[in-house]
């Protein structure tokens, strides 16, 4: 999913992975062989089941082999729709007041 310890500890801290359909809000929860891992990445959301846990760090097929893809939920896709507002195709120019509001809007970072 990601590549290194403190990006994955980044991720479960933010509260954009769920064991079993809980979100944890701790990078070092428990998991059992047989939870379902959910992770929201940026525009994917990737479901894994665990089947087993691994003796030593290995490859990435090594870790294929130990988990299991599992679709998205039906209702949900895992691309998300359109582009945000804050992407701008290329040569449209400067944003305006209303754009930057908007993605202002969209990101969180409105402050009203």
């Amino acid at each position: 999913m990601v590549r290194t310890r403190s990006a994955a500890a980044a991720l479960a801290a933010a509260g954009h992975v769920r064991i079993n359909g809980q979100r944890i809000d701790a990078p070092s929860q428990p998991v059992r062989p047989g939870d379902v891992v959910t992770v929201a990445l940026d525009r994917a959301v990737r479901v894994l089941k665990v089947r087993a846990f691994a003796d030593r760090r290995g490859s990435a097929d090594d870790a294929r082999a130990i988990c299991e893809a599992l679709d998205p939920p039906e209702g949900r896709p895992a691309e998300r729709g359109p582009p945000p507002p804050a992407a701008r195709e290329h040569g449209a120019g400067r944003p305006t007041k209303r754009d930057r509001r908007a993605t202002a809007r969209f990101t969180g970072r409105d402050e009203e």
